[in-house]
C-alpha cells in the first residue's frame, strides 16, 4: 500500500542555517520535495517558473486566497507570498515528503488546517553562535545583525509549538538526524489511522469467529 507522505514544516531562526540544511537533505534523499511558494514579486534573473516560485499578479493571488487554494501567505515589502495547496496536496499524494521552510506564524496556520503536519525548529548550539554565522556571512549591516537577533528573542517564544528540535552544529550529522526524525515520525499513530483501522477490523473478524 502506498503511504500518504508527510507534510513537514521547518523554521528557524535566521542564521541557524535551514537553507544549507534543506539542500543538503534533498541531495543526500530522494523522497523530499521542496514546496515552491506562489508570489505577486517579478522574477529576478536565473528564477524559473514552477521551480524557484509560481508567479502570478496580484488579482490571480487573491482570487486563490478567495478559493482557499493557499495552505498559508503573508504580505512582505509590497508582495504576497503563499504555499499553493494543489501543488503540496500533489506530492503528498505521491508519497513525497514535502517540506515548506516558513517561520513561526505561518507554520501554526499550517498545523491549524493540517493538524498531522510535522514542525521541525533548527536551532544553532548556542546564541553566541548564531550571533558569529550572521557576522560571517559578510552581507548585512551592524544594525541589521541586532535586528535579526531581536527577531531571533522574540521568535524563541515560540519554539514549545514545535514537535522537534534539531541543533544545527555537524551539517551532515544534522541531516541525519532530521531524516531519522521524519522516518520514525511515520510510525505516529496519528500518520497511520487506515492501518489501525484495518488491525482492528481483522482483530474484530477473528474474535467472531470469522
Amino acid at each position: 500500500m502506498k503511504h500518504r507522505g508527510i507534510l513537514i514544516v521547518v523554521s528557524g531562526f535566521s542564521g541557524a542555517g535551514k537553507g544549507t540544511l534543506m539542500k543538503e537533505l534533498l541531495k543526500t534523499y530522494d523522497n523530499y520535495a521542496l514546496s515552491v511558494s506562489m508570489t505577486t514579486r517579478k522574477p529576478r534573473p536565473g528564477e524559473e517558473e514552477g521551480k524557484s516560485y509560481f508567479f502570478v499578479d496580484k488579482d490571480t493571488f487573491e482570487e486563490t486566497i478567495a478559493k482557499d487554494g493557499l495552505i498559508e501567505y503573508a504580505s512582505y515589502c509590497g508582495n504576497y507570498y503563499g504555499t499553493p495547496r494543489e501543488y503540496v496536496e500533489a506530492c503528498l499524494d505521491n508519497g513525497r515528503d514535502v517540506i515548506l521552510e516558513i517561520e513561526i506564524q505561518g507554520a501554526l496556520k499550517v498545523k491549524e488546517k493540517f493538524p498531522e503536519a510535522l514542525l521541525l525548529f533548527i536551532m544553532p548550539p548556542s546564541a553566541e553562535e548564531l550571533k558569529r554565522r550572521l557576522e560571517g556571512r559578510g552581507t548585512e549591516s551592524e544594525e541589521v545583525i541586532c535586528q535579526r537577533i531581536a527577531r531571533a528573542a522574540e521568535e524563541a517564544e515560540g519554539i514549545e509549538n514545535y514537535d522537534y528540535i534539531i541543533i544545527n552544529d555537524k551539517l551532515d550529522d544534522c541531516v541525519k538526524e532530521m531524516h531519522s526524525i521524519i522516518s520514525a515520525s511515520r510510525r505516529n499513530p496519528k500518520r497511520n489511522k487506515e492501518l489501525i483501522a484495518d488491525m482492528r477490523s481483522e482483530l474484530d473478524a477473528l474474535v467472531k469467529g470469522e
